[in-house]
């Protein structure tokens, strides 16, 4: 393939990983940022680079860069001699993604099993989706520290 094609190819990925992440809550612009630390072989973009890159002014870059660090989706990294920050992706420990999945599966079943203990009816419609995705969850939870374990052997033999 060739660069100029790959080239618009990020680009046409960059604005469908935006959409995406727009539908996950995230704000349209920290979207689009998100999307191009992840597709561009560049790994580390300048303020100045992203906005340019984008075509976003500023302001909306400076307040997507902020939300995008404190939700720990990105961090800046400064280089000798150069006072501009450079922002990439936060990388994270092995698991961190699925620990983090695994806690809010947590808070979900508690809310889930409070949300039962309500209803006057537990064979209706809702409690027995309910019901079900407990289940679920509680099977996933169950398994996860196998699933962990799994991976973990198949990485090594493949180093």
């Amino acid at each position: 393939m060739k660069t100029e094609e790959r080239i618009e190819k990020q680009r046409q990925l960059i604005e469908e990983l935006g959409t995406h992440f727009d539908k996950q809550g995230f704000q349209p612009t920290a979207g689009r940022i998100l999307g191009l630390l992840m597709v561009r072989d560049k790994e580390e973009f300048s303020f100045e680079e992203i906005v340019i890159e984008l075509g976003i002014s500023k302001s909306s870059a400076s307040v997507a860069l902020k939300n995008l660090e404190l939700r720990e989706n990105i961090e800046y990294v400064t280089h000798p001699g150069d006072r501009k920050r450079y922002f990439r992706i936060k990388t994270l420990k092995p698991f961190a993604l699925i620990d983090d999945f695994g806690k809010k599966l947590l808070f979900f079943k508690e809310l889930q099993s409070r949300i039962l203990a309500l209803k006057a009816d537990p064979n209706s419609r809702n409690a027995v989706f309910f019901k079900d995705l407990t289940n679920m969850i509680d099977f996933f939870l169950e398994n996860m520290d196998a699933i962990r374990e799994e991976y973990s052997r198949k990485v090594e033999n493949t180093d």
